[in-house]
């Protein structure tokens, strides 16, 4: 498996996506102004680069109600969502539960038309196709994780980014609206 992080220009100020341990990616946001707020989809993103980042630039933690106790065993959160809603720079937060008890994802309507989801671990490419996975451990649920399924079909992204992928396959994929449906649709069939 391997695992990715995403850096999202802002106006407003910068946002990271997810988490990376990588100097040379720090060094890059850092060049780049740095970050104001940093999402974590769920604990699987927890590492030592989470105060890392903070401390480099000040940025503000984000993550879902559910991960709280996990995440901040690592690092001070300074936000958290527990509910559907519209946070910085129009990001929009909404709890998926189902990989684990907190996982969330973010949609972003970027000002040139293109629709990001950023779905975490709850729907990613693997072995060819798109693949889902729960950790009962962690508080995830076949249940859960197929309602957070057919929440997707209300969406309408253009590209779909998650924070893992199986070795070989991509991690950000362009959509159609159809195959969106179709790959949903054969995911909860799979569950």
């Amino acid at each position: 498996m391997n695992t990715h992080a995403y850096f999202l220009r802002c106006d407003e100020g910068n946002v990271l996506f997810y988490n990376t341990g990588h100097e040379a990616e720090i060094q890059h946001m850092a060049d780049l102004g740095g970050i104001k707020y940093q999402y974590l989809s769920h604990r699987d993103e927890i590492g030592s680069s989470l105060k890392i980042i903070r401390q480099r630039f000040g940025s503000a933690l984000c993550c879902g109600a559910d991960e709280l106790a996990a995440i901040e065993g690592s690092c001070e959160v300074d936000v958290v969502f527990s509910e559907r809603k519209r946070h910085f720079a129009g990001i929009e937060v909404i709890p998926t539960p189902g990989h684990t008890a907190g996982s969330i994802s973010f949609l972003y309507k970027a000002p040139r038309g293109l629709t990001y989801l950023f779905t975490g671990d709850t729907l990613f490419q693997g072995n060819g196709h798109w693949e889902t996975l729960f950790f009962t451990n962690a508080g995830g649920s076949a249940s859960d994780l197929a309602n957070s399924l057919r929440l997707y079909r209300e969406i309408h992204p253009d590209v779909v980014i998650s924070s893992g992928s199986s070795s070989g396959n991509l991690a950000v994929v362009e959509v159609e609206h159809s195959e969106w449906i179709e790959a949903i649709d054969e995911a909860i069939r799979r569950l």
